[in-house]
């Protein structure tokens, strides 16, 4: 299937028919990312909707901190913080 890029005001699209949406699921105003290969390929993928449980199971609870981190806690205040 070929795809035609047109021009729609400052933007340039693809058109996408119909039935290649309902193959993908996909509907108008659904939020994609995209990225390209080394090889000049297209990658087009649903945005992912992150849940905090999800991402707070990748985080390593025996991970040390981040050495800059422990300057926090003895920085002066700059400006009008309340401590």
């Amino acid at each position: 299937m070929q795809v035609v890029l047109r021009r729609y005001g400052n933007s340039t699209v693809a058109v996408l028919p119909p039935a290649v949406l309902k193959d993908l699921g996909l509907a108008v105003g659904q939020t994609m990312t995209l990225d390209t290969t080394d090889r000049g390929e297209i990658l087009l993928a649903p945005k992912k909707k992150y849940v905090l449980a999800d991402l707070i199971a990748q985080c390593d609870p025996k991970a040390p901190p981040p050495a800059d981190l422990a300057l926090w806690g003895v920085a002066k205040p700059a400006g009008q913080e309340v401590w």
